[in-house]
């Protein structure tokens, strides 16, 4: 699928592109989602850039991601998409300079772009161009980030709060922590990845600024982005040491229960062992056993068994053991 922004006035008009003829020239940004080879040659045609496949755009070398080919500054970056479910997953998004048209190629659906495309569709400056298109998609994307990290570590603190302050009516079982642990570690690694790559994308537009001839708001505003890519990271990290934390607490939880279980057995089977003993002798089967004739033989027998079994008990209390 093809669509172009055209301006209109205040706002960008979005449209569908089937062929050659159906793209204005005054189109500042090329949006190619899932596209065909028909799609990527109309787009090469009309711009005179070479659309990057996606085996392509998958690389992870610096020089095959941020490059300069035929005057187009070329820029793959990697993008969250579907945060809001139990698969959040990456994918790679590039990002075509070429004079002051955008070119954007991707195969999935970031939300950043739907809402730039929105917020362009309602209102835009006069002076549109593929820059400050790359900027508000920019600025969307970490945004994005923040607000994902947010929710992370709001997640992260009733974890942390199930498993050092449970409330028996809401605290969920230990399998469930474990899994919640889980996907908020795999969330915030995949939002590290993303904003590690924005990050060198910030840095190598902020060197090709001055040869793009950008205007001095333009430069402040991408400086503005590196510090806040920045001051994520550190964020990004901070969560990630305190989920290894809660994963490391939440393990520590579950030996300790299983101890204070397998420490019941134990006291179980030293306390039932005397008394076994003690049934175990007047069982047998030996011909001269006094004890047997005796009157009051069967309550001595009793009696012994219930103080071989209360002798290691109050033993385990002395010694703190239980």
């Amino acid at each position: 699928m093809l669509w172009v922004y055209v301006p209109c006035g205040t706002s960008l008009d979005r449209i569908s592109v089937t062929s050659d003829a159906d793209i204005p020239d005054s189109a500042v940004w090329f949006d190619l989602v899932n596209p065909n080879s028909q799609e990527d040659k109309m787009v090469e045609r009309r711009v005179g850039i070479a659309v990057p496949t996606r085996e392509e755009m998958q690389e992870i070398e610096v020089t095959s991601r941020l490059y300069v080919e035929n005057g187009a500054r070329y820029m793959t970056a990697t993008l969250m998409c579907q945060s809001d479910t139990d698969t959040p997953k990456t994918t790679p998004v590039t990002f075509i300079l070429s004079g002051h048209r955008l070119i954007t190629v991707r195969y999935d659906e970031p939300r950043p772009f739907m809402i730039v495309g929105n917020k362009l569709a309602r209102t835009c400056s006069p002076a549109v161009n593929g820059e400050s298109v790359l900027m508000d998609l920019l600025d969307a994307v970490i945004d994005r980030a923040a607000d994902i990290l947010e929710r992370i570590g709001t997640e992260v603190d009733q974890v942390s709060h199930d498993i050092f302050e449970p409330e028996a009516d809401h605290t969920r079982s230990h399998q469930d922590i474990l899994k919640v642990i889980g996907r908020k570690g795999d969330l915030t690694s995949k939002v590290r990845e993303s904003l590690v790559s924005i990050g060198r994308m910030l840095l190598y537009l902020a060197n090709e600024a001055d040869n793009m001839r950008w205007a001095k708001e333009t430069r402040s505003q991408l400086r503005g982005m590196q510090r806040d890519v920045q001051s994520l990271s550190d964020h990004a990290t901070y969560l990630s040491n305190k989920i290894t934390f809660l994963l490391d607490a939440m393990l520590g939880v579950v030996f300790i229960e299983q101890n204070n279980i397998i420490k019941i057995f134990s006291i179980a089977a030293v306390v039932l062992m005397p008394p076994t003993l003690v049934a175990s002798i007047y069982g047998m089967n030996f011909k001269h056993m006094p004890e047997l004739d005796w009157t009051f033989g069967y309550p001595l027998a009793i009696a012994m068994m219930l103080v071989a079994a209360a002798l290691p008990y109050f033993i385990f209390k002395w010694k703190k053991w239980l």
